[in-house]
């Protein structure tokens, strides 16, 4: 498939705003607080400065490797990391993403806030939370949230900000139970944290609008903007 141009992209992320806005007033919800991922994975860094050129400031890519070129090559942009983040890679993350959405351990927790002290850097993190129970999924189970050690680990956080929790509704199923759970174990850990997490990382190209009814703050779109990777 040929690479969308500037104004194509253009053209789809305002059709796309539309149905998102009218999500959310129907939802009761300001439009202005669902904000869109122009998720830019296996496509060149050429339509990553196409897609910040039409205006898409936030973009995110699956794989830390992947997307270090694309960082250089449009620096300006506000990077998201949404794929799974392995324990070798959180050093060049944290140097490269200001939001890192799967967050999946206690573990990796400690390990980014570590880098990101040595690094003089703040990222804002997401917990990733498997509320579909897949077990090819990534993500903490639901009852790992009120664990002690998950909840220390973000007691102890000082450079990095936990700001919300990020999930993946299981495909071809209805999707908004999914949503509607993480936003319900989003309400429980902020009175078990004692902090406010007002960010829901929810919705992909198939399920945008669903996922905006039930809340979703970022929606991490690629399909919809850039069409089918061939």
């Amino acid at each position: 498939m040929p690479q969308p141009t500037s104004s194509e992209i253009a053209d789809r992320a305002a059709a796309l705003r539309r149905r998102i806005d009218a999500a959310a007033e129907e939802a009761g919800r300001d439009p202005a607080r669902v904000r869109i991922v122009a998720v830019t994975k296996t496509w060149p860094a050429t339509v990553c400065r196409a897609a910040h050129d039409a205006g898409l400031t936030l973009l995110g890519e699956n794989r830390v490797q992947e997307a270090l070129p694309k960082v250089a090559v449009v620096p300006e942009a506000t990077w998201h990391l949404v794929g799974r983040l392995q324990s070798n890679k959180v050093r060049p993350a944290v140097g490269a993403f200001d939001w890192i959405h799967a967050v999946d351990s206690p573990a990796l927790l400690r390990r980014i806030e570590v880098q990101a002290h040595d690094a003089g850097r703040a990222p804002h993190l997401l917990i990733q939370v498997n509320v579909t129970d897949e077990p090819q999924k990534a993500g903490l189970g639901p009852e790992a949230l009120a664990d002690a050690e998950l909840l220390a680990a973000i007691a102890a956080l000082r450079r990095s900000r936990l700001v919300g929790l990020m999930t993946i509704a299981r495909q071809g199923a209805d999707p908004r139970p999914a949503f509607a759970r993480l936003r319900a174990l989003r309400d429980d850990l902020e009175q078990r944290a004692g902090i406010g997490l007002p960010e829901l990382s929810m919705g992909m190209s198939a399920d945008v609008i669903e996922a905006v009814r039930e809340g979703a703050t970022l929606v991490r779109i690629g399909t919809a903007l850039f069409g089918t990777r061939g």
